[in-house]
């Protein structure tokens, strides 16, 4: 393995952008955050904040915009729910509320201007400073089994620079993600799963892709994409384009916090980015769980078989309470 960087201090930050609109969940979203909405029993932006804690960050900022006040509520403390089920003697549900408020400690910056997802990460400069940080994209959710951002961390504090995420997606869809551009030596010795980046590129047209390998929603980067950041002109959309900021990191000298890894994923990953994802991701989260699993995949069974039938009549649970007359 290379030695560590000058800039493989420990991670203890992670910047989680949240202050998109949300457009493709309307209505829904009018009032609500994209990132509240709700996965199984919780709201998406809790399983990214456990996934950051489980990776040893409890230093969370997250960027929003004027719209995201549900999200401070949902990390913060509610006294009269709290004190009711205290009341109560409802143990379990008091743990379950205990749990959000208590999973970091979670700072929040207004973005300003939606300005791209460059400008997000700028906005979280000042609470970062000098040291390598974690960027979590809400529309990603890794299942907890895999340890995609703990693995990040370990490969920056081994190699210094940056390192993102890169998942093998089919050709002809490397026009939605931005594209990894491999460095000819790309291998790191001794990682099989960690490839040297040359440069990115934005959303290219396939035919033009330099791979298959697409960066998904998890970055450990090193502070000198601040500086970067400051001087890249909007590009695609008019905005600052993070992946600009990550072409120009990958060639500049491991001294002064450039250079740029891929850890290529082979894990689970779920999408909350549009409807259809999303409903995958409910299901698929939904019958993995010990409380509802068995039942909920049950059902799914009978009505994949009934040829998803929506004429008949649905039927109660056996032990649901029946109507008063």
């Amino acid at each position: 393995m290379s030695p560590a960087g000058p800039q493989s201090r420990a991670v203890r930050k992670a910047v989680v952008p949240a202050a998109g609109l949300g457009t493709r969940f309307l209505p829904f979203t009018k009032s609500t955050p994209k990132e509240m909405l709700p996965v199984v029993d919780k709201p998406a932006i809790q399983y990214v904040v456990e996934e950051a804690v489980s990776a040893g960050i409890t230093d969370v900022l997250m960027v929003v915009g004027r719209t995201k006040r549900p999200l401070e509520d949902h990390f913060d403390v509610v006294p009269e729910l709290e004190a009711n089920l205290a009341a109560k003697g409802d143990s379990t549900k008091l743990a379950l509320v205990h749990r959000s408020t208590e999973l970091a400690d979670v700072h929040y910056v207004r973005q300003h201007e939606a300005k791209g997802l460059g400008h997000a990460v700028l906005a979280g400069k000042h609470h970062v400073g000098d040291e390598p940080f974690a960027v979590l994209l809400g529309d990603d959710l890794i299942d907890e089994r895999d340890a995609l951002l703990a693995r990040l961390v370990e490969v920056q504090q081994t190699y210094g620079g940056s390192v993102v995420a890169l998942l093998e997606v089919p050709q002809e869809t490397v026009n939605m993600y931005g594209c990894a551009d491999l460095a000819p030596d790309e291998a790191s010795e001794g990682d099989d799963d960690v490839v040297r980046l040359k440069g990115m590129v934005e959303k290219p047209d396939p035919a033009d892709a330099p791979s298959n390998l697409a960066v998904i929603g998890r970055y450990v980067l090193s502070p000198a994409v601040f500086e970067v950041l400051e001087n890249t002109a909007p590009g695609k959309g008019g905005e600052i384009q993070l992946t600009d900021a990550l072409e120009t990191l990958a060639g500049m000298p491991a001294e002064a916090g450039g250079g740029l890894r891929g850890v290529v994923f082979r894990g689970r990953r779920y999408d909350t980015g549009d409807k259809l994802d999303y409903l995958k991701t409910v299901v698929r989260l939904a019958s993995g769980r010990e409380d509802v699993g068995a039942e909920f995949n049950a059902w799914l069974g009978e009505w994949v078989a009934s040829g998803f039938d929506t004429e008949q009549p649905t039927h109660a649970r056996p032990d649901a309470p029946s109507a008063k007359a």
